[in-house]
């Protein structure tokens, strides 16, 4: 495992303009067209193009939510700053959210599997892009696990994972609902549910916690929570990037260490003081979410010259 600490004082990636041409670009979704945003820079030459893949939840293209105050525009970010440094990019609304909506299956028809599916539809239409060499896989979030398993099924010059976990999403969930301090008898209902859906068999819903247990998006979770991150890495035959914020509220630097154990010749860069939507952020609870609701607010230092660098490598 290579490590790299990169220190609040790196040099910053100057951010002036954007030269290139971003176009709307679309692929058969089967019941509808999905839409993404490809960025090519002005007089970019041959080289790899990147694939910017979102993470959980109702998230678009630039890495916005639906949810309330949750509108970091990390993606967006990080396309234009591949763009500065001359690097194509490609970014794409997820299925069932913003464009991609009609192309959306019931919920209880959705998949993981369905995520990456829709990740291997993008990178080979970003490989047919004129001057583009090989594409490289950079998810964020859940979007890392969808870049592991995409990374297996397709040629890929690199996947860099970007604040994922390393850890199975069950034993994520258990460890997030714990820390909130629910009240009885509900972490004993959480409990048994999560154990009934890693076996594969349906619950009834859960009073209160509809949102993660509903019936409907039952078999979604059967097909996720159990698959293992970092075995997933591991079978990346690819040059892979682990990039991990410290300050960091959903994901640890341990989920990235356990990531990088499982591939030891990946390089693993921790960055001080960025949380989950890699931005610079308070340790408190509080003003670490309030810097999710900005998306003028740029990247943290470091952030893209260890993606250049690794792009440059590779």
């Amino acid at each position: 495992m290579k490590k790299l600490i990169l220190g609040a004082a790196a040099a910053v990636l100057s951010a002036g303009p954007v030269m290139g041409m971003e176009r709307e670009v679309t692929v058969d979704g089967g019941k509808a067209p999905l839409f993404g945003s490809l960025l090519i820079p002005e007089g970019a030459r041959p080289g790899p193009a990147v694939l910017l893949i979102a993470g959980s939840g109702p998230t678009d293209r630039d890495g916005n939510s639906t949810i309330p105050n949750v509108r970091p525009a990390n993606l967006k970010l990080i396309a234009e700053g591949l763009a500065t440094a001359g690097v194509p990019s490609l970014r794409y609304d997820k299925r069932a959210i913003a464009k991609s909506a009609p192309a959306a299956p019931s919920e209880a028809d959705m998949r993981f599997t369905t995520g990456v599916d829709d990740a291997l539809l993008f990178a080979r239409f970003l490989k047919t892009q004129p001057g583009v060499t090989c594409v490289m896989l950079l998810g964020h979030s859940e979007g890392a696990l969808v870049a592991a398993l995409a990374a297996q099924k397709i040629d890929t010059c690199g996947v860099i994972a970007v604040s994922g976990a390393g850890r199975p999403l069950g034993v994520v969930i258990r460890e997030q609902l714990a820390a909130q301090n629910l009240p009885a008898p509900l972490p004993a209902q959480i409990e048994a549910a999560l154990t009934e859906l890693e076996h594969g068999r349906q619950v009834p819903n859960i009073p209160g916690l509809e949102a993660l247990f509903r019936p409907s998006v039952q078999p979604y979770l059967i097909s996720v929570l159990t698959i293992d991150p970092a075995g997933a890495l591991k079978a990346v035959k690819a040059p892979v990037l682990i990039l991990q914020g410290d300050n960091d509220l959903q994901v640890t630097v341990q989920d990235a260490r356990l990531l990088a154990t499982a591939r030891p010749d990946a390089k693993l860069v921790v960055l001080p003081g960025a949380n989950h939507v890699l931005k610079t952020a308070p340790t408190d609870r509080a003003g670490n979410y309030e810097t999710y609701a900005d998306p003028t607010r740029p990247l943290a230092p470091g952030v893209m010259q260890a993606i250049l660098a690794f792009v440059e490598a590779h």
